[in-house]
């Protein structure tokens, strides 16, 4: 994806989230965004379905309610993301880092979460049916 056209998405995807009868959620699904920089940038809601965010900085970004089904983040930093009520059914998060995100009734289920760094992450109603390869330690699932 060309930088320009990307920075268009999300100046429409914050008129929108600003007020929905201005701007255009971003649709960003399939889209190749290997190599942006998207730290802090609020794409709450946004469609990223099957999106290709392998190694992408997402630190502190919000994702709440976006859609991430079957994207691939493999080796994403999510640190201090938000991801409350994102859809990550599908997803591929192999060696993410997800330390210190907030997990709350998330779907994860069928997601990849090999290696996931999920030290203080909050996982409370999230549900977890058929997660692949993931080992479970102590977290704040309450």
């Amino acid at each position: 994806m060309k930088k320009e056209d990307l920075q268009n998405i999300l100046e429409n995807h914050k008129l929108w989230l600003e007020d929905s009868t201005k701007g255009k959620r971003a649709d960003l699904r399939y889209a190749d965004l290997r190599g942006v920089n998207l730290r802090g940038v609020n794409l709450g809601g946004a469609n990223l379905r099957g999106a290709d965010l392998r190694g992408v900085e997402l630190r502190g970004t919000d994702l709440r309610y976006a859609n991430l089904t079957r994207a691939d983040l493999r080796g994403a930093d999510l640190r201090g993301a938000y991801l409350r009520f994102a859809d990550l059914r599908g997803a591929d998060l192999e060696g993410a880092n997800l330390e210190g995100v907030t997990l709350i009734y998330n779907d994860l289920r069928g997601a990849d979460l090999i290696g996931v760094d999920l030290e203080n992450a909050n996982l409370r109603g999230a549900d977890l049916i058929g997660v692949i390869k993931w080992k479970k330690k102590t977290y704040n699932t309450y």
